[in-house]
């Protein structure tokens, strides 16, 4: 065991799934989580609407597989971001 770990406090429920360096940090991860997801779902709905006015059914299954592709990374980061949240306010009491 690296000497860093040894002093770590002891973690239990969510926060055992999040990485050292993310538990330490856990308000600014949770934020850029946030941040990302709301990114990745605003690229997902215009890839949406890109397809809607697609021309082609191959642009159109292009534009929907990459706004499919985006919008399951904004599912997962925001649902991370609430999770890291969580961790932060049951850490902080």
């Amino acid at each position: 065991m690296r000497a860093s770990e040894d002093n770590a406090p002891s973690r239990s429920g969510i926060a055992r799934l999040i990485s050292p360096w993310e538990y330490r940090h856990l308000p600014v991860v949770a934020n850029v989580r946030f941040t990302a997801g709301g990114f990745q779902l605003g690229v997902g709905l215009v890839l949406l609407s890109l397809g809607r006015k697609a021309e082609t059914a191959a642009e159109r299954g292009k534009c929907y597989r990459w706004a499919a592709w985006f919008l399951t990374m904004a599912a997962l980061q925001l649902t991370g971001g609430i999770l890291d949240a969580r961790a932060d306010r049951s850490a902080s009491r």
